[in-house]
């Protein structure tokens, strides 16, 4: 996967969620949780992938993008005002921005290679993102309005779906320079790369806890794609889910106490919300029969 986008990955997981879905069976739900913020996601509800935005508990579902091309992957700003994405609308995955009702939207790459991926500085000031535009991906990081672009990783493996620590110094991504696809955490300027998870099966999308004290992630170490937590500094790995169905792509609630993700153990892909500690039977906050995926939760 040397060029290819981040995006085709993510979807190539979707794909797989839906086949193996057939394997998966849910158990009873309990009321949705009280909860605060924002969640956006990806859903396919309107034939085509957009960015839509609902309530903590599921209600509300507004879409935001309405393009004949594919728009994915949202990240809120720490402020809550403004959404990132990618989107192919003009050819080839592009990071975009607009404000937190989908209006002033505003494309802030332009290279012939994929630019996917954004992730949000506490701060509000830079965008991180994954970027083909050297060969392989790397991770790259620009200011918020799309100036002074900065390539942190240069490794001949893909450093992809980069996310910043809550105080901003590190950033967590995951690669597979070494062999696999692990999680891994550099310093904010790219310094002092370390691989937290060390395991001979894939690990993806890490997610830091609002306190920075622990990281989410997905990994398929246990054979089928499942959410784990462990402390920053990679001890304490700790699956909470265990479903036949996938489990992927895990957002934490602003007080850290919930964690939101993608799963088909209902028979495709919904938006579901758990506790923290994996406790408790998930929620179910999408309830449809269309493709949903890519929770982001505002702060």
């Amino acid at each position: 996967m040397k060029t290819a986008s981040v995006a085709v990955a993510v979807l190539s997981i979707v794909c797989l969620a839906v086949v193996l879905a057939a394997c998966g069976g849910g158990g009873e739900e309990k009321e949705p949780p009280s909860a605060t913020g924002k969640i956006a996601l990806v859903s396919t509800r309107d034939d085509n992938r957009e960015v839509y935005v609902m309530n903590a508990d599921g209600s509300g579902l507004t879409r935001l993008t309405d393009n004949p091309a594919g728009d994915t992957t949202p990240a809120w700003s720490p402020d809550g005002t403004r959404i990132a994405f990618e989107s192919d609308r003009d050819g080839n995955w592009e990071v975009y921005v607009m404000n937190a009702d989908g209006s002033g939207l505003t494309r802030l790459t332009d290279n012939p290679a994929s630019d996917t991926v954004p992730a949000w500085s506490p701060d509000g000031t830079r965008i991180a993102f994954a970027s083909g535009r050297d060969g392989n991906s790397e991770v790259y990081v620009m200011n918020a309005d799309g100036s002074g672009l900065t390539r942190l990783t240069d490794n001949p493996a893909n450093d992809v779906e980069p996310d910043w620590s809550p105080d901003g110094s590190r950033i967590a991504f995951h690669s597979d320079r070494d062999g696999n696809y692990e999680i891994y955490v550099m310093n904010a300027d790219g310094s002092g790369p370390t691989n937290l998870t060390n395991n001979q099966h894939s690990d993806w999308s890490a997610a830091w806890s609002p306190d920075g004290a622990r990281i989410a992630f997905s990994s398929d170490r246990d054979d089928n794609l499942e959410v784990y937590v462990m402390n920053a500094d990679g001890s304490g790995q700790t699956n909470l889910t265990n479903d036949p169905g996938p489990d992927l792509s895990p957002a934490w609630s602003p007080d850290g106490t919930r964690i939101a993700f993608g799963s088909t153990r209902e028979g495709n892909p919904e938006i579901y919300v758990m506790n923290a500690d994996g406790s408790g039977q998930p929620t179910n906050l999408t309830n449809s029969a269309t493709v949903e995926w890519s929770p982001a939760w505002s702060r």
